[in-house]
């Protein structure tokens, strides 16, 4: 029998030194299975990526369909894909006149590199303004974009020209100028334990950037596609970004990313000099394909309207007193303890009893909570449950 953890750790690399290294064979729904048959309630869909749970019938089908008809045929942006451009009008249709054109990639790292460099082909200027605390991405661009030495340091030298702000601070907005190109803004932040923005810093935000002008960019590539109970969070907020960022639960399950904006300012990247930005896999016609099925089934099956009956049942069941706090909203929210080792020790006891969570780069103490957005009521009962055993069982060893 093949040893798989064995050549995992033999020839994959390793990026921690204590990898989870659960087997799983098989993901069904809101259930993952593991080598020796055991199931686990999801309980944060590949960190978002699976908004629709596993093995869903009509992302699948529509795989099947594009593998059957074609695969990868030619760089992104020389020839015309259907995927491509029926992904491209749907995402247009849900979205405000000014976002319009889109540019894929393969993932949301990647098209952060992309809207930096747009924003600075399009204004001309080099300055980019950043928020403490956030996480873009791990290569080199979306890096540069993360305050914490500890991450970063390693790495330097990284991009010039970037500014670090507080998020919620409006008074640190006079620190966004006539020579910032960009800011990049998550609409929640995500890594720092779903922290919601305080009333109003979004619009202020937004009006700094015009009076500067600064293109706005929002990053959700963990909040877009439905998982705040809107399709894409900056409609909770009344503030409509230049660029926008999607990845994760875009593909449906598939690596996917883009950058989307108007066609005036996307036009920049095609001239001077021809080729402003390419890529060879962005928008692989598989991943359009699935993704195009991803959205028509949250449409079609009206998932987005039971978002707020299922973040009800979350905070009602998970009353406890070691949870300090609950934060976020719909379904991405962080349940937080009184310390980092208190929530590892929690976060190991649900994976024992059969249930899949982990922890925040920025809120240690914080416990992630992403199921897919069609679980099962009575799926998320039994993992309110599963969660309110092991706190038990963790706080009663102590």
């Amino acid at each position: 029998m093949i040893n798989h953890r064995s050549l995992f750790l033999q020839y994959m690399a390793q990026t921690s030194p204590a990898p989870i290294g659960i087997e799983i064979t098989k993901a069904e729904g809101s259930f993952l299975f593991d080598a020796a048959g055991k199931k686990y309630i999801d309980l944060i869909s590949g960190i978002t990526v699976c908004s629709l749970g596993h093995n869903h019938p009509k992302i699948n089908a529509a795989i099947k369909k594009q593998v059957d008809t074609y695969t990868h045929i030619m760089v992104y942006g020389e020839l015309i894909q259907s995927p491509q451009t029926l992904l491209a009008q749907k995402l247009s249709s849900l979205l405000p006149q000014n976002l319009n054109c889109t540019y894929f990639t393969n993932s949301g790292a990647e098209a952060i590199d992309g809207a930096l460099k747009l924003s600075r082909r399009f204004t001309g200027k080099y300055e980019i303004v950043a928020f403490k605390n956030s996480y873009h991405g791990s290569s080199t661009g979306p890096l540069s974009l993360m305050s914490d030495e500890y991450f970063t340091s390693p790495f330097k030298p990284l991009l010039p020209g970037v500014k670090f702000l507080d998020f919620n601070k409006v008074n640190q907005l006079e620190n966004i100028t006539t020579q910032t190109a960009c800011v990049v803004a998550e609409v929640i932040k995500s890594e720092e334990g779903y922290k919601l923005p305080s009333e109003n810093f979004l619009e202020e935000l937004s009006k700094r950037c015009t009076q500067t002008g600064t293109l706005l960019i929002f990053d959700e590539s963990q909040t877009g596609m439905g998982r705040t109970g809107k399709m894409f969070a900056f409609e909770k907020y009344n503030v409509v970004p230049d660029v926008l960022v999607l990845s994760k639960a875009l593909g449906g399950g598939m690596p996917l990313g883009a950058f989307i904006t108007s066609t005036e300012v996307m036009q920049s990247l095609s001239n001077n000099p021809v080729l402003g930005h390419i890529t060879t896999f962005g928008g692989h016609p598989v991943c359009c394909a699935a993704s195009l099925a991803a959205i028509e089934s949250l449409i079609e099956k009206n998932i987005l309207s039971g978002i707020e009956e299922k973040e009800s049942i979350i905070r009602n069941q998970l009353t406890h007193t070691a949870i300090k706090n609950i934060s976020g909203c719909g379904l991405m929210l962080s349940l937080e303890f009184e310390s980092k080792e208190t929530n590892l020790e929690i976060i190991k006891q649900c994976i024992t009893n059969g249930l899949f969570t982990d922890w925040f780069l920025f809120a240690e103490n914080k416990m992630r909570i992403t199921p897919p957005l069609n679980i099962a009521n009575s799926v998320l009962l039994e993992a309110c449950s599963i969660i309110t055993q092991s706190i038990r069982r963790v706080t009663q060893e102590k």
